[in-house]
């Protein structure tokens, strides 16, 4: 019985090695793909390692704030297909490291964690 347990140990520490290093991945991705050019707010706010909760919660916020300083990123058409039945024609907006910075700046969050992102974002 000690190898069932010696087994099911070693394999919960690869399930959380791999969970650790794609996490690890997607954040170095998405850092190199804002350092190359304007990008969505998620992917920006991604590059400074937040969780999926929070990287959703900020994004709206900033959006938000975006929209009533009246920054605007650079428009950019994507197609998005549902169940490959059909690419619907969707217009995203994509933002520089200044902008995401000004954006940044004017946001006032009072969650600790949407602080943390706020002052990473205005570093960046």
């Amino acid at each position: 019985m000690a190898s069932v347990a010696a087994r099911r140990v070693l394999r919960d520490r690869v399930r959380a090695n791999r969970a650790a290093s794609a996490q690890r991945r997607t954040v170095a991705q998405a850092a190199r793909r804002v350092r190359t050019g304007a990008r969505s707010l998620v992917t920006h706010i991604i590059a400074t390692g937040a969780d999926r909760k929070t990287v959703e919660g900020v994004a709206d916020a900033l959006r938000t704030v975006a929209k009533k300083k009246g920054i605007k990123g650079r428009r950019a058409r994507i197609r998005r297909s549902f169940n490959g039945a059909r690419n619907i024609v969707k217009t995203v907006y994509r933002y520089t490291r200044a902008q995401v910075a000004q954006i940044a700046a004017q946001y006032k969050p009072r969650k600790p964690e949407y602080k943390a992102v706020r002052a990473a974002l205005i570093a960046a």
